[in-house]
């Protein structure tokens, strides 16, 4: 009772903000635009949705640093949480994103249509964005917190869906040339050439992009080359696009923190590389320097990761009222993550050896849309299929000492486990888009019908095989918009979603032979019912949104660590029951005067856990009772791991034909890596700041600009990463080593233009 009267002033404070925004924001209240020029306010609201729906625009994504992740630019909007160790966001161990609670794995990505499955650090069923395309050759990106639409190719789309749509080939030949240089001898050359249309309606881009960036603390390198090209080949009001990326990135990992190991280390600790002798002393015990125990520090750890992602995609207007719309696309990935391990000796003597994670994937797929307008009805149907192959295996090498070992090892003295997957989806949907009272009610509903079939081997004993299939033969959404005005609307949507088994490191089968045999049987795959109740309303000067939600999540399943992560002990494989989730979205966008704007957004998000559970993984209460080994963990009415309570971004923007500026500070709150909540990692803020000059043209250069970027402007310290090592039931010590800091502050400078 007492939680719930601390709930209402929040809401109650909100809502009374929204008020007054709302009648300044009225026609009649609003200041006149000033006589040197029109107040024009960019729309990213989703204008016409029935979801909750906002996109980043071009502008947004040249305005931060050069490489910089495009997961990064999302967490300015509402309901986004965006966590990563280094500057850019692009380190994939450390970059953690969630929308309204549901974190990365979650969520559904697709790049042009193509499927980037949920895009984890162990790669199982796609590739993160930062591998996929440059980010200078991305568009805009399209969120949707609540629900993405039907046609979304996706099996892990519980909460909210990502869209990256990539920019075309320029019309017009020429060239892009960008370099970047920076702290930590950070330098980024981008090359692009396009050819521009051709008289056959076919225009093309080859882009090449290079960046090496030394880490902001210890030893070590990220760097990372990609290729990309695309083509579009138009005839009539149809268009053929094709596109392939490659790219082969190597980055040294930071170390892994826990609370307590500020006090006695600070911040700025990390591996002992290049320090040797160091790492080997303290593989035989022999600590120093505030260092306690074995985990502390590892000598190096290492990722690396090599992919080809290509797609085709024809769009066929089949009629005045008919499109079809059909995209093909490969993915073949080889990826290995290097510890360099105390507790496992190499053959050589050495009390080290290096331990590898290796992943191969090889998925092909089709998506098929159709849509067709007849009346007032927009009639829409589709399908997805997709074929994925992909390899896990845990290999032990030797070493003799401190030799390069930044490559894709061979002739392992040991394996651990080896396990192969095939993965199997299907998915279909059909939709009806109704509009009605002259347009300004639109209404839609469909449902979809996902399947996923995972059989397991195991090559080299040590985990789990067998099969196991996810599958919901009508998952139902709905939606209604409703016009107010030419300048209001209200939205409501309601959605069910399922999220399929995942193969691989995370997955049921992560976990032994035994524990998998004793459970199986009685896995559910997540799923989540989504209510969503919105408005939105533009003016003059201003533009916002709010939204209400409400999801209640069913069958969590959470791989529980039983070791530290180095050790590779086998997880628990738990379903933790219900969650609930229940928040609001606010989002404002004021023109101040023609060349100022400033941005605002908050979010207040109560996930909690609904139900207690066994800590062995059982879901039978019976079953559980009889294992004396079994323990109930007191988990309901806690805070969801890795999940703040409060988001608020705020973002003040100058720009005129010559200069432009933005600064800006992100509060997160508090956060938890027990399910108990036993320990907190605190709440921070962290500021942005960039400039820059635009010149018309340079000599043989034109359209070029000139460009500051200050990441983390006031120098803070605090623990950006959650989870690296996964989540504990409890900790009161705070001795786990699941955080990774933030990045010091970074500044860069850039120089872009056109040839």
């Amino acid at each position: 009772m007492h939680k719930r009267f601390r709930l209402k002033p929040i809401y109650l404070l909100i809502l009374q903000s929204l008020a007054i925004t709302y009648a300044y924001a009225d026609d009649t209240a609003a200041p006149p635009a000033p006589a040197s020029g029109k107040i024009e306010v960019v729309t990213i609201f989703g204008t016409g949705q029935t979801r909750q729906v906002q996109n980043v625009t071009r502008d947004d994504l040249i305005k931060v640093v050069p490489g910089t992740s495009p997961l990064k630019t999302l967490e300015k909007l509402p309901g986004v949480s965006f966590q990563s160790a280094d500057p850019f966001g692009a380190y994939e161990w450390s970059t953690r994103f969630s929308i309204r609670g549901f974190s990365q794995n979650q969520l559904g990505f697709t790049l042009d249509n193509v499927p980037l499955g949920d895009m984890s650090y162990s790669a199982n069923n796609g590739l993160h964005i930062s591998r996929a395309i440059s980010s200078e050759n991305i568009g805009r990106v399209a969120v949707s917190q609540g629900a993405g639409t039907l046609a979304t190719a996706s099996t892990s789309n519980l909460g909210g869906t990502v869209q990256f749509v990539t920019l075309d080939p320029s019309d017009e030949r020429g060239a892009t040339l960008a370099q970047t240089i920076g702290s930590d001898s950070t330098s980024r050359t981008f090359v692009r050439f396009d050819t521009g249309m051709f008289d056959t309606g076919t225009k093309f881009y080859l882009s090449g992009t290079r960046q090496r960036a030394d880490k902001s603390k210890g030893w070590g390198a990220q760097n990372q080359d990609q290729i990309n090209a695309k083509l579009v080949q138009k005839f009539g009001d149809s268009r053929l696009s094709m596109f392939i990326n490659t790219s082969e990135r190597h980055e040294v990992d930071y170390a892994d923190m826990a609370l307590e190991m500020v006090g006695r280390l600070g911040y700025n600790w990390d591996n002992y590389a290049p320090d040797w002798q160091r790492a080997v002393n303290a593989a035989k015990g022999l600590y120093s320097g505030g260092v306690t125990n074995m985990d502390d520090a590892y000598y190096l750890g290492r990722g690396l990761r090599k992919d080809t992602l290509g797609g085709a995609t024809l769009n066929l207007v089949l009629s005045e009222a008919a499109t079809l719309k059909t995209t093909v696309y490969h993915h073949d990935n080889k990826g290995m993550g290097q510890w360099y391990t105390p507790y496992q000796a190499s053959p050589s003597g050495v009390p080290i050896s290096i331990r590898a994670t290796e992943y191969t994937i090889d998925r092909n797929g089709a998506v098929v849309d159709w849509s067709y307008d007849i009346g007032n009805h927009t009639l829409s149907a589709g399908a997805w299929g997709e074929k994925s192959d992909h390899g896990l295996t845990r290999n032990f090498y030797g070493i003799n000492g401190p030799e390069d070992m930044d490559r894709f090892l061979s002739d392992p003295f040991k394996t651990a486990f080896k396990q192969d997957f095939t993965t199997t989806t299907s998915q279909f949907y059909v939709a009806d888009t109704v509009t009605l009272m002259d347009g300004d009610m639109k209404v839609n509903a469909g449902f979809k019908a996902p399947k996923t079939h995972i059989v397991a081997k195991n090559i080299v004993a040590g985990r789990a095989e067998g099969e196991i299939t996810a599958s919901k033969s009508f998952l139902p959404q709905v939606g209604v918009n409703y016009s107010l005005s030419k300048n209001d609307e209200v939205f409501v949507s309601a959605s069910q979603n399922m999220r399929a088994y995942q193969p691989g490191v995370n997955g049921p089968f992560s976990t032994s032979q035994a524990a998998f045999d004793g459970s199986a049987a009685n896995l559910k795959p997540e799923t989540s019912t989504t209510v969503d109740l919105g408005f939105r309303f533009k003016r003059e000067m201003l533009q916002g949104s709010v939204s209400l939600y409400h999801a209640d999540f069913k069958d969590r399943l959470l791989n529980v660590a039983s070791c530290p992560g180095i050790a590779g002990c086998p997880s628990t494989f738990i379903n933790v029951g219900k969650v609930e989730t229940q928040g609001i979205e606010t989002a404002a966008v004021l023109k101040l005067a023609p060349e100022w704007s400033w941005f605002n957004s908050f979010t207040y998000n109560d996930s909690k856990y609904k139900a207690d559970y066994f800590d062995n993984g059982y879901t039978n209460p019976a079953l559980a009772s009889s294992d004396p080994q079994s323990h109930v963990v007191r988990a309901s009415g806690k805070q969801v791991v890795d999940t703040a309570k409060m988001l608020f971004n705020t973002e003040l923007s100058y720009e005129n034909p010559v200069w432009f500026a933005r600064g800006g500070a992100k509060f997160t709150d508090k956060r938890y890596y027990t399910y108990l909540n036993d320990v907190e990692v605190p709440a921070f803020w962290v500021a942005t700041f960039s400039a820059g000059y635009k010149i018309k043209s340079l000599g043989l250069l034109k359209d070029a600009s000139l460009q500051l970027n200050v990441t983390n402007l006031f120098n803070k310290q605090y623990f950006s990463t959650v989870g690296t090592n996964g989540f504990l039931t409890a900790d009161p010590q705070g001795a786990y080593a699941t955080l990774l800091s933030g990045a010091p502050r970074q500044v860069f400078v850039s120089l872009n233009a056109k040839i």
